[in-house]
């Protein structure tokens, strides 16, 4: 199945990103995909909770979900919005960082919210403390589609192999890691887990990725790493975005998670032990 990861570099303006965003899918649908994954945060990318709280709105009212869905509707197209931030009726105001899977109807097949909080101190100069306006979800979430079962993760969940394994054990051949990394942990650490979580779990990792230089919010402007990535069951790197915006189309082949996990069957070696 043709699949389409969208490279991106969001600003703050949720309706200039998703009339972007339109764009590249019909542009990507025009090329034979069938499904269409987008980055972390597609909806605003903003260093100022003042910003966040005037452009974000709850899933019910949010333009960037419902012309999304719509376009997917229109296109015929399956589409992982990696993540959109949305507001919570929740007592202390805080975010939802949720990513959706889309069908080609336009209906919303699953919802997962970021369970691992990005609070950490990368460099000198760059900290971030996403828990402060983001709070974490709870549940791990795999979503049913025509073309199989697909774990949903985003980011910096990537660190957490804990996960990964739950989404295997419970079906999924297909995992995604749509983000918005660092430049200073990425170019450490990106490829290396992306390739250990399919490895392990014999599985696609699909992660479409932010990058570039985000327009300046509060005098400061926000960095993200690129290289959208798509790593294949046995661990090859099938695609390495770079760090150039664009569409990236390869062929999704279910027969290739089969293999690998036919050759080296881990999952069914999985033990339950005690300790340290």
């Amino acid at each position: 199945m043709k699949t389409a990861l969208l490279q991106i570099t969001s600003s703050d303006d949720s309706s200039d990103n998703l009339n972007m965003v339109r764009a590249l899918m019909a542009e990507a649908a025009g090329q034979g995909a069938q499904f269409i994954l987008t980055p972390e945060v597609t909806n605003c990318v903003s260093n100022s909770t003042t910003r966040q709280r005037e452009v974000l709105q709850h899933e019910e009212d949010d333009q960037t979900l419902a012309g999304l869905r719509d376009q997917a509707a229109a296109l015929g197209v399956w589409l992982l919005i990696g993540s959109l931030g949305i507001k919570t009726h929740d007592a202390d105001g805080r975010f939802a960082n949720r990513s959706y899977m889309i069908d080609p109807q336009g209906q919303i097949v699953a919802r997962y919210d970021k369970i691992h909080m990005f609070d950490v101190q990368v460099s000198e100069t760059e900290t971030f403390r996403e828990s402060k306006n983001y709070r974490p979800g709870d549940r791990a979430v795999i979503a049913d589609t025509d073309f199989g079962k697909v774990g949903m993760a985003i980011c910096y969940d990537i660190r957490f192999p804990h996960l990964f394994a739950a989404l295997a054990q419970g079906g999924a051949r297909i995992l995604t890691v749509p983000a918005a990394f660092s430049p200073v942990t990425g170019k450490a650490h990106w490829e290396s887990l992306l390739r250990a979580r399919a490895i392990e779990n014999g599985a696609w990792v699909l992660a479409p990725a932010q990058t570039g230089a985000h327009p300046k919010t509060r005098g400061k402007t926000r960095h993200t790493h690129g290289h959208s990535m798509v790593v294949a069951p046995w661990g090859e790197v099938v695609i390495d975005a770079g760090t150039d915006p664009g569409i990236h189309i390869f062929d999704l082949d279910d027969s290739s998670v089969t293999e690998a996990r036919r050759r080296v069957p881990s999952l069914t070696h999985l033990r339950a032990f005690d300790g340290p």
